[in-house]
């Protein structure tokens, strides 16, 4: 059976969808969790539910201060986080690309891209002092091809460039013990693709995009995170994975 027993993980976003997901898969498997998100209330409530191997952390990825206290809290309390998954994401406006305000572009590039990196500079350095660990990037397949008739430029750009980073720091830092990967999911069912399809019918639809003819539900995910989280994926980095029910494969 997978194990993360003994692992520190840092997962942002987990307050609700795939994040807390996440969250619940890995302490499930023996980890010790950092909730971090911006949303108080829940996150706090999923690590009552998850009990002494999990606590919240408040943080706001797109601000390196806090992940600064973060990385220094959760070393205080478990130790050097040795996995990262770096899930905090939005899902930025669709509409055409002269019509996306600038605004807009920029605050999905905040969060979704510049996030990943202050999350990765914060945690390589302790990472690598205590002998390696995991980083798990989530991307999107919107990150390997624009999605057709979706038309979001900004959360494209930004799923585009999340790629782009973790193979610049599977490259630099496997000779640390760093691995670092990329996941990228296609449609899941949680309350971010609720807000970018609002109706059933284009909830539907985005289904029927897939050739399983269905959204993945959250823990399809995480299993695969937790895999690439775990010593069972020690000689995997710098690589790509779909977990997307063959919607890329038409591309």
């Amino acid at each position: 059976m997978l194990s993360l027993t003994g692992k520190v993980a840092i997962v942002t976003g987990a307050a609700q969808g795939m994040g807390a997901e996440h969250a619940r898969t890995f302490v499930e498997l023996g980890a010790r969790v950092a909730i971090t998100d911006v949303r108080r209330e829940e996150g706090t409530a999923l690590a009552k539910e998850l009990g002494t191997e999990a606590e919240f952390f408040e943080l706001d990825v797109t601000d390196p201060d806090q992940w600064a206290e973060v990385v220094a809290g959760v070393a205080d309390k478990w130790g050097p986080a040795t996995v990262l998954v770096n899930n905090a994401g939005v899902p930025g406006p669709v509409v055409h690309t002269a019509d996306l305000a600038i605004d807009d572009y920029l605050r999905t590039i905040a969060v979704d891209q510049h996030g990943t990196f202050f999350g990765m500079r914060a945690v390589i350095p302790g990472m690598a002092g205590a002998g390696g660990g995991s980083i798990v990037n989530i991307a999107s397949v919107a990150g390997f091809a624009h999605v057709r008739h979706v038309p979001n430029a900004a959360y494209t750009a930004a799923k585009f460039a999340v790629r782009g980073l973790t193979r610049a720091a599977a490259m630099e830092y496997g000779d640390h013990g760093v691995r670092v990967n990329c996941v990228l999911p296609g449609p899941v069912l949680t309350p971010m693709l609720a807000q970018g399809s609002a109706t059933e019918a284009a909830m539907k639809a985005v289904g029927n995009s897939v050739v399983m003819k269905r959204c993945a539900q959250p823990r399809e995910v995480s299993n695969l995170v937790a895999f690439l989280a775990s010593d069972a994926a020690s000689f995997i980095t710098g690589a790509d994975h779909f977990v997307d029910g063959g919607q890329a494969a038409g591309w």
